[in-house]
């Protein structure tokens, strides 16, 4: 059965590992936004101290 259906089960693993890649590289900037947020506001606090 592997042997008949390699080409569709190959392009289900592609599109699977492309959809996880995306979802983290989304995870990752969201994250990232927060953090420069978060550092952009310590930084004005200490300054207008």
């Amino acid at each position: 059965m592997l042997a008949k259906h390699w080409k569709k089960i190959g392009l289900l693993i592609l599109i699977i590992a492309c959809v996880f890649n995306i979802m983290g590289k989304l995870v990752n900037k969201m994250s990232l936004d927060k953090e420069m947020l978060t550092s952009a506001r310590y930084v004005k606090e200490e300054k207008n101290k």
